[in-house]
Parts: structure tokens; C-alpha cells; sequence
């Protein structure tokens, strides 16, 4: 499998088959991959299709696989990105990390997608978990990587 990502929250690899398998880690973790599961599987019901779809759950190992939502844009300009964004919130679904380090661009779908739903809010129920909470039940400013 090819590594992808390796930080203090998550380790995500992507596998022979293409599929994306992310294991989360550290602060949060627990409430981080409930939210990512909720928010990706309430995105499906809605229909929409620039996001990952969610293949496998393991609650015990905290640790998921999805779709293949293609490769990380390394520049867009700030109104698309805003765009994207609002797109997303046109499911219901508010992404509380919304930099360009989590939209993607698929080839196969022709399209660019939006990924990393650990801090995202579903509007209609309220439910999700915000880099806000997270800064508040650390006690202390969150690590927050923030695009240029």
C-alpha cells in the first residue's frame, strides 16, 4: 500500500485496488471517526457524489476504507475553492476544515471532490464535531494546519 498521509491524526494509505484506508489516531480519535462515518454515509443518502463513499467501518480499530476520490489539487483559485465548499453545504453538510488540502480532483468522475469529513456538521440535525470543540475539550488551541 502506498502512504499517503502519516500525522498525529490519522495514518491513510492507499491500497492495490485503489481504495483509500484511513486509521485514525490521537486526540479525538473516537469522536472524529464516528463524525467522518456519520457525515460520509449521510452524504450518500443524499445523493451526492464528489465525496468518498464509505466501503468498511471498524469502530474497534477506528479505522475505515472508502472510494478513491482521486489526487490532492495543489492550486485552485479561492473563489472555486469557496464554491466547492458551498456545493458541499447544498447537501447539508457544513466541512469545518474547508482548505484546499481536502478537495481532489477525480479524473473519472471529471470533476473535483471534497474529503476529510472529521470536523464537518450535517445543518439539518446539528450533529458533527468542529475544530472549535476540539480546540475546547484539549484545553488548548488545536493544531490547525492552515492553507496559503
Amino acid at each position: 500500500m502506498q502512504e499517503i498521509k502519516d500525522t498525529q491524526r490519522a495514518v491513510v494509505h492507499i491500497g492495490f485496488d485503489g481504495r483509500v484506508h484511513k486509521r485514525y489516531r490521537g486526540q479525538l480519535a473516537k469522536e472524529r471517526f464516528e463524525n467522518e462515518v456519520r457525515v460520509l454515509k449521510y452524504l450518500e443518502k443524499k445523493g451526492c457524489d464528489f465525496v468518498p463513499k464509505l466501503l468498511e467501518e471498524h469502530p474497534k480499530e477506528l479505522y475505515i476504507v472508502t472510494t478513491n476520490s482521486g489526487n490532492i489539487v495543489q492550486k485552485l483559485s479561492p473563489e472555486k475553492e469557496k464554491a466547492i465548499f458551498a456545493e458541499l453545504e447544498s447537501f447539508g453538510v457544513r466541512h469545518d476544515d474547508a482548505f484546499m488540502r481536502n478537495i481532489t480532483y477525480s479524473a473519472h468522475l471529471g470533476r473535483f471532490c471534497v474529503i476529510d469529513f472529521e470536523f464537518a456538521v450535517i445543518l439539518e440535525t446539528g450533529e458533527g464535531l468542529t475544530l472549535k470543540e476540539a480546540e475546547e475539550a484539549r484545553g488548548k488551541d488545536y493544531e490547525r494546519k492552515v492553507d496559503n
